[in-house]
């Protein structure tokens, strides 16, 4: 395995988000925090509006991916970067009854009020943390699964590592995250998601930037493939990448 990459540098450049205006990790951090805790009220309206409800079911699709896992007694499930919680209880409904409660964390405080909100008598536990300094200790659990929160990370490399650190040897993560297709239904889908979909998000949630942030950083996020020599340089194997909806998103999966 590689040797784990160091801390970044105080001071250093984002190697992953890099929302306009932050020029380190610590900038680029505290930014995404405060602009997903701003459009927490209207997140899920926004989510469901401008997708047109494609993305339950790309929800859906992935936490069938894991139902090897999650219909073991005893798996220990992280739904990692939560937001409001839609795909912890996409797993939820893909486990046995004696499951242990599945893991939802999130480092947005407004977002993970609404997650407990729907995970009220679900067998869901919702926890305050950061993505990078994850509060579980080695090798504690069986699957980590993020939807469309990894891409928003100020360091993509040290939250694989992170990932792979909390994992139980054999134990499993999913990625659910955008791309950018190509061809033709890249040409269509890139004018609506760069132009229609940020002035949308804008006008119904109210606040400037946020809607505008997400396709740049779609474009910063690692193509497929690069994504998938990421995870293994971290330590996974067995990778993989998923296409969904005509390549708009995708599951990248690996194994410890």
């Amino acid at each position: 395995m590689d040797e784990p990459l160091q801390p970044a540098a105080a001071g250093a450049a984002p190697q992953g988000a890099a929302p306009l205006g932050t020029s380190d990790e610590k900038s680029a951090a505290a930014a995404v925090r405060q602009m997903f805790s701003a459009v927490a009220p209207r997140y899920d309206l926004l989510n469901h509006l401008l997708s047109c409800n494609v993305d339950r079911l790309w929800w859906r699709r992935a936490a069938r991916t894991f139902r090897g896992i999650l219909s073991r007694p005893e798996a220990r499930v992280l739904d990692l970067c939560c937001g409001t919680g839609d795909l912890a209880l996409a797993l939820r409904r893909q486990t046995r009854d004696n499951l242990p409660p599945i893991l939802a964390a999130d480092f947005s405080h407004p977002m993970l009020e609404r997650a407990r909100r729907k995970f009220s008598g679900r067998n869901l536990a919702a926890i305050e943390a950061d993505a990078l300094q994850l509060p579980f200790p080695d090798s504690s659990l069986d699957l980590v699964v993020s939807a469309f929160g990894f891409r928003n990370l100020a360091n993509y490399e040290s939250g694989l590592r992170e990932m792979l650190r909390v994992l139980r040897p054999e134990g499993e993560c999913g990625i659910l995250e955008f791309q950018e297709p190509r061809g033709f239904t890249g040409a269509v889908y890139g004018v609506y998601f760069r132009r229609v979909l940020p002035a949308l998000g804008t006008m119904i949630s109210g606040v400037r930037g946020a809607y505008a942030y997400l396709p740049a950083s779609v474009r910063r996020f690692p193509a497929a493939e690069e994504m998938l020599e990421r995870m293994r340089a971290a330590g996974f194997r067995e990778v993989s990448w998923t296409p969904y909806t005509l390549g708009i998103a995708g599951l990248f999966r690996g194994k410890k």
